[in-house]
């Protein structure tokens, strides 16, 4: 028999997930890869950027998206935030739109994103996460009522954080693929540097440490990454960025515990992430206003400029 006809078809495709701000997408990304790539906290707007997570499986590669929530966009990096969740949808195979089960359907939040969704051709699964959380009833009737506004292909009821419904939902997901490349190694979870991640990681500490005003005003940059293998040690540096000088000083806080504290905790993280003993150095800097600075948000990465 010839060789060709025996091999088995690659199967790929790229998924975006989207939803509201703080539904879970984050979590859910994390959940699906094994590892923390993208970081969650229980702020709304934590994720800026678009996010891709590589998920491999005998004989194919699921790429997905994880985006920022979508919102009411008010000043110029939530409109970055917004674009960056609403372009995520074009050019992929399949959607999922993540809501909450203990959410009450038909807000202004996904009303606006369900209007999003009439105008693609690209199929929808409902995803309703923190399954949990509430009781049966409560989700059938959940399902009902989301079902009525739109014709979703599949809807699966899932907890991102506990795992369950997380593997039917990826085995729902492989119809949908087509035959296509191995776009990265198997061996890759995610095309983002890991400079990129590292900031993540340090903004992520910063936004469950703080109050709810500061951490809309953060933004984090690596400034060096040396990797010294003989000593297997990489020595990172990295500036944080806020608005105002209240914000440093509570940033930095009284003796400098907050910073350093955040620093371990990051830290941690990274090492996990990287496989080996990091030197992390953290610098606070203000710069007024810098969420609407044209070049702060594109030195930060927060531009499609």
């Amino acid at each position: 028999m010839n060789k060709s006809m025996t091999e088995e078809k690659f199967l790929s495709g790229f998924v975006a997930i989207i939803g509201r701000p703080n539904v879970g997408k984050s979590t859910l990304l994390n959940r699906i890869l094994g590892q923390k790539i993208a970081i969650t906290s229980n702020k709304p707007q934590t994720t800026r950027n678009r996010i891709l997570g590589i998920h491999n499986f005998p004989g194919g590669q699921v790429l997905f998206v994880d985006t920022p929530g979508i919102h009411k966009a008010k000043g110029k990096l939530n409109r970055f935030m917004v674009d960056q969740a609403i372009g995520a949808c074009s050019d992929v195979d399949l959607i999922l739109f993540l809501v909450e089960a203990d959410d009450s359907p038909g807000g202004g939040g996904d009303e606006y994103i369900l209007k999003l969704l009439d105008k693609s051709s690209v199929p929808v699964f409902l995803i309703i996460n923190k399954i949990d959380l509430v009781k049966p009833p409560r989700l059938l009737h959940l399902i009902q009522q989301y079902s009525e506004r739109f014709k979703f292909a599949e809807v699966v009821p899932i907890s991102a954080k506990g795992g369950d419904g997380v593997p039917q939902m990826i085995q729902a997901i492989r119809p949908f693929l087509a035959e296509g490349p191995q776009y990265y190694p198997g061996d890759m979870l995610t095309d983002q540097p890991e400079r990129f991640i590292v900031a993540e990681l340090v903004r992520e500490k910063i936004m469950r440490r703080t109050s709810e005003e500061i951490p809309y005003g953060v933004g984090v940059k690596v400034e060096s990454f040396e990797e010294k293998t003989e000593k297997n040690l990489v020595v990172i540096h990295a500036t944080i960025h806020v608005e105002r000088d209240s914000h440093k000083k509570i940033i930095v806080g009284k003796g400098g515990l907050m910073i350093r504290t955040v620093g371990q905790e990051a830290r941690k993280d990274i090492e996990r992430l990287l496989g080996t003993r990091v030197f992390l150095e953290l610098f606070v800097r203000v710069d007024k206003d810098w969420s609407q600075n044209e070049r702060m948000l594109r030195e930060l990465g927060y531009s499609n400029k």
